[in-house]
């Protein structure tokens, strides 16, 4: 997904992290370019009394729902949830690159239409990078806490990253860790940016959801990995750092929805009871 760099820290960089263009409900018009990854978008789908808040996957900087969730989407479905996937915050055909403020303001309306299709009260939302921070704007300054139940981030950027990320060098138009009109996005999640401390001023949580973190020590993306954690009470906060499950697991920061003990520790989360994270003495099978 990208090539990481080191530099001096005062040189705060940021994240290439997170998620694209909405996706419309049948109810809206939906750009033809988005593909949904298999197993989401059926909106015809109930949900369960087993499981009976749909789940919203929320993709990271420059990603795709459709790279980003290729195998988290379809597992999630086979485990008998209600699964939906939007594209988010494209800027010059770059998904996810956009201000995360607006990014979160497209978020709110997929919401509802989950929750108009669905019938349910609450969603789940599964974010991975940016996209298991951005939801947070949206629960924490737009009204979208009293929709969700849980929100799981996987390698979320909550407090920001010190590490620099590059596109890929097949990017074009090019975009850099730097900001400005190219990746506003990437600047958002450099540590100490004005989004973030406007995002966490109100503290890391706010009343009413439940949220779980996962982290690998290895990520080279979000960095120290220590600063995608949460602060708050253990009844409302689980971080997991994946190799305290698993210490073999060596998944980084890009592949880590497709990591098989990730998807385990976001199932065990999704089948907790309402408004409780996941269950920090839960062990996966270490793959």
């Amino acid at each position: 997904m990208s090539h990481i760099s080191k530099v001096k820290p005062a040189a705060l960089a940021v994240i290439g992290l997170l998620c694209a263009s909405i996706l419309a409900a049948p109810a809206a018009q939906a750009d033809t370019t988005d593909i949904s990854p298999p197993g989401a978008n059926d909106w015809s789908c109930q949900p369960s009394a087993e499981h009976p808040y749909p789940v919203v996957l929320v993709p990271g900087t420059f990603e795709s729902m459709a790279k980003n969730w290729a195998t988290m989407s379809p597992y999630l479905k086979n485990a008998g949830y209600c699964v939906y996937a939007l594209n988010y915050g494209k800027t010059n055909g770059i998904d996810a690159s956009g201000p995360v403020a607006e990014s979160a303001r497209q978020l709110a309306p997929f919401v509802d239409a989950v929750l108009g299709a669905t019938g349910a009260k609450k969603v789940n939302l599964v974010g991975h990078s940016q996209g298991g921070m951005m939801p947070r704007y949206y629960m924490g300054f737009l009204n979208g806490a009293k929709k969700v139940n849980q929100l799981v981030g996987i390698a979320p950027s909550n407090h920001g990253t010190q590490g620099v990320i590059l596109p890929p060098p097949d990017f074009v138009p090019p975009v850099t860790s730097a900001g400005g009109d190219g990746c506003q996005a990437c600047a958002d999640q450099q540590a100490g940016s004005a989004f973030l401390t406007e995002l966490n001023s109100i503290g890391d949580t706010v009343p009413g959801p439940a949220y779980t973190v996962l982290s690998t020590k290895y990520d080279e993306v979000v960095t120290p990995y220590q600063s995608q954690f949460l602060a708050g009470s253990t009844k409302k906060i689980t971080n997991i750092t994946i190799q305290d499950k698993c210490p073999a697991d060596v998944f980084e920061h890009d592949q880590a929805p497709n990591d098989r003990v990730v998807q385990q520790l976001v199932a065990n989360a999704l089948g907790r009871p309402a408004g409780t994270p996941a269950d920090a003495a839960y062990q996966p099978s270490c793959i």
